[in-house]
This record gives structure tokens, sequence and C-alpha cells, in this order.
């Protein structure tokens, strides 16, 4: 720390000029924390539960419907090319009144558009199936 010391035969009344920017340099840093402190809470405003990841094998069971879709779009029942998505939701209609209902899993191709799901999804929709799974592979290990 430095000390002003005035000359000496200026006397004990001399002005000192110089001006202390300690209290200055407090006052911002603590401002400084407050607004890294606040900021996160402002940008996320929207209140959301966000889906939690997480690893689970899960089991394929006979009466699952598993549906595909090629990177052209055209949509597979097991291995059976289905022609038109009226074919597609006359089949998930009786498939919907089964007891219990089977799951409908599809199969989306990576390089695909989301075109060819939508319309699965869509008419997973009119014929009334309530449970629509993904089916997708790992990710590599260490990657």
């Amino acid at each position: 720390m430095a000390m002003a010391v005035g000359s000496s035969d200026e006397g004990e009344d001399a002005v000192i000029s110089a001006i202390n920017t300690t209290p200055l340099v407090d006052v911002m840093l603590v401002l400084l924390i407050i607004f890294l402190i606040t900021i996160p809470v402002v940008t996320t405003s929207v209140p959301v539960q966000l889906p939690k990841e997480r690893v689970e094998i899960r089991e394929t069971k006979p009466e699952n419907i598993v549906i595909s879709v090629d990177t052209a779009g055209n949509v597979y029942w097991y291995d059976t090319r289905v022609s038109d998505v009226e074919n597609l939701v006359a089949r998930l209609k009786k498939v919907s009144t089964m007891k219990p209902q089977p799951e409908v899993q599809i199969r989306g191709d990576k390089d695909g558009k989301y075109n060819g799901v939508g319309k699965v999804l869509y008419a997973c929709q009119r014929a009334g199936i309530a449970k629509v799974a993904f089916i997708t592979e790992p990710p590599p290990l260490g990657g």
C-alpha cells in the first residue's frame, strides 16, 4: 500500500487530491457477483420439466408392433411395406382394441426425414394407440 506524504513545507493541513477507489471496487465486485448469480435464473423463466435420460434395457415382447420408416419415407409393418397411411390406420385400429393394448415401436432411419415418422405418429393418434416408443441404438462406448 502506498501512503501519500506531503512535502514538509506545506504543513499538516494540506489537502490530498487523490481519490480512494477501494470502496468503488468493492461495490463493483459485489454487483458483479449478484449479476452472475441472478442471470441463470432469469434466462430460464419458463418452468418446464425436462426429460431425464436413463439407460434402460427393454425387453421386446412378442405382442409389440414394430413399424419401420426408411430414408425414403416408406413405412413397414414388421417386414411388410404399407402402401398408404389409411391402410396403416386400419391395421392400428385393429391393434388398439386388444386388451391390454400392445406398444407400437417406431424404428426411424437416422438419415430419414421427419415426415415419414410424423405420418406414423399421426396414424397412431388417429387409431387410438396409447403407447408409442422409439427404438434407438446406444452410443458407442467411450464416445
